[in-house]
């Protein structure tokens, strides 16, 4: 499978990028620092610089023509309401466009646990942009006809990956609450995630946990 990581050198995406390599895949990783190229190599993967703020829907597009599938992986950090409704909802959307034009239907977001138009911040809370943000760009992901798979990763850590207990909004009972869970677990999802068509059209959140990735939902 052809690849193309959004935020290809954040923490997640390297370590999908790692996994993805090994397992045969074909993986290009968007990054904005021409300084990063190098770690992105180191785990199989090859660099492109992009700019997903400035990019418009034809460069997404662009980059995307030929690929099998995508990964949004990127965003703005926080702290900066602004750039995070720049990044996280409106580059987003854009690349969702984009995927549809260049033919690619295969779609992953990695979100958040709690990620919902009903998402319950308030306003005054530091977190309330980047929530209202992801909510959007979900939304319109599930509405644009893509074969899309929306994870929502619980507080993340840098511990050693394991099994995880996955939940799925709607779903009674979910049996679940917000926990932790690690990066390298997120990583194993990803890659799991975009070979399992039972995992189209399905938003899944979930915390560290007993099952094994490939199997857990």
């Amino acid at each position: 499978m052809r690849v193309v990581i959004v935020g290809g050198h954040g923490k997640i995406a390297l370590l999908a990028a790692r996994r993805l390599a090994e397992q045969g895949d074909e993986v290009v990783a968007l990054i904005r620092n021409p300084a990063h190229a190098d770690d992105v190599r180191a785990v199989g993967a090859n660099p492109v610089l992009f700019d997903v703020e400035a990019a418009k829907e034809s460069a997404f597009a662009d980059v995307f023509l030929g690929q099998d599938a995508i990964v949004w992986s990127a965003g703005a950090g926080g702290g900066n309401p602004t750039r995070t409704r720049a990044v996280d909802r409106d580059a987003a959307i854009r690349s969702i466009e984009a995927a549809s034009a260049a033919g690619v239907r295969r779609y992953v977001m990695v979100s958040y646990f709690g990620a919902s138009l009903d998402h319950g911040v308030p306003e005054d809370d530091s977190f309330f942009a980047y929530a209202e943000a992801k909510a959007a760009a979900d939304e319109f992901l599930r509405g644009s006809g893509l074969d899309w798979t929306i994870l929502g990763p619980s507080r993340l850590t840098d511990a050693p990956g394991g099994g995880i207990s996955v939940s799925e909004p709607g779903a009674e009972p979910t049996g679940q609450q917000k926990g932790e869970v690690s990066r390298d677990a997120v990583a194993a999802v990803i890659a799991a995630v975009l070979h399992d068509k039972a995992t189209i059209h399905r938003q899944l959140e979930f915390n560290d946990g007993p099952h094994p990735v490939d199997s857990a939902w």
